[in-house]
């Protein structure tokens, strides 16, 4: 009998799913497959393979899909494993060390096509507002080994240095059914994607639960795959309003109004330097959204932030 269920919730994965799933076959995992309204045929792919498909209506983003696939789920552990990863080493280690006591939930190395491991996104720690400001002020991709973005993405941390993590990537993740439920499974109001795995595992850790991540257990990972079906400017709105709700979750409400004003600073910075360098408008469209999403989250807080990260204008 097994002891895992693999959540693989997919959104335009035709092209991945199937690797994914034909190794979560070979290795005895059993599968569910949350399709959100996929136009390729994502869920007839992953049909082929004999798996339970839940073939939404509409997208109901991911964490939502997590949720209905955990319900339906009756095994003692969950894996979260996106579409566009493929389980190398089998998932033992993975159990082994969630059933030990204390600990919650385990993460293997997630590695590129090319087997590099994929540092910074693997594995991180919870962002602190200095890192979330570096990061949206452009000061992390112009001076990455800065001490905020290096404690953040544990760039200081050797890839097969197993123990203790705080906030590992959602993409191959295996949690405690028992402990799932105990934090109530993932908060919907991240919508549609972004910022809910980080929220789940800073919940989970604040109830006392342990992380730890397990490098032998390896798989590989496409990367960035679904959010890659989303245009400029639905992408640049989303990943700030998600940001901005962790941060209004999270953070307490000075250190917050921080994060939201360096939003607002950034991206009037990238509307000017858009424009200039496109010569067009469009940089305007773009960031004007994102800046009226910090500049509510400053005034409203992150109900003001949820409202309007779930318009589709």
């Amino acid at each position: 009998m097994t002891r895992t269920t693999a959540i693989v919730v997919t959104y335009q994965s035709a092209d991945v799913v199937g690797r994914c799933l034909d190794a979560c076959i070979a290795a005895g995992i059993d599968a569910i497959v949350v399709d959100n309204a996929s136009r390729d045929g994502s869920a007839g792919e992953a049909a082929k393979r004999n798996v339970r498909v839940i073939a939404n209506k509409e997208n109901r983003g991911f964490a939502s899909a997590v949720n209905q696939g955990v319900a339906e789920a009756s095994t003692e552990f969950i894996l979260l494993l996106n579409p566009d990863a493929v389980i190398v080493t089998g998932i033992g280690l993975l159990e082994a060390a969630c059933r030990r006591p204390g600990i919650a939930a385990a993460a293997g190395k997630l590695v590129d096509e090319d087997g590099r491991w994929q540092r910074g996104f693997s594995i991180r720690r919870f962002p602190t507002a200095a890192a979330l400001c570096f990061e949206v002020l452009g000061i992390n991709r112009l001076w990455p080994s800065n001490p905020a973005n290096l404690r953040y993405r544990y760039l200081d941390r050797d890839e097969n240095n197993a123990g203790p993590v705080e906030q590992p990537a959602g993409a191959f993740l295996l949690v405690r059914r028992d402990n799932w439920n105990s934090v109530g499974g993932m908060d919907e109001r991240f919508y549609p994607v972004w910022f809910e795995d980080v929220d789940f595992c800073k919940r989970l850790v604040e109830s006392g639960h342990g992380i730890e991540y397990v490098p032998a257990a390896v798989a590989t990972h496409k990367g960035a795959h679904s959010a890659n079906q989303l245009g400029t400017s639905d992408r640049q709105r989303l990943w700030y309003g998600s940001l901005l709700r962790y941060a209004a979750l999270h953070l307490p409400r000075r250190t917050q109004a921080l994060v939201a004003g360096a939003v607002a600073v950034g991206g009037v910075s990238r509307l000017v330097m858009g424009i200039c360098k496109t010569v067009s408008l469009e940089p305007a469209a773009v960031y004007g959204k994102v800046i009226r999403l910090a500049l509510h989250s400053l005034c409203l807080g992150s109900g003001g932030t949820a409202e309007l990260i779930r318009q589709k204008k």
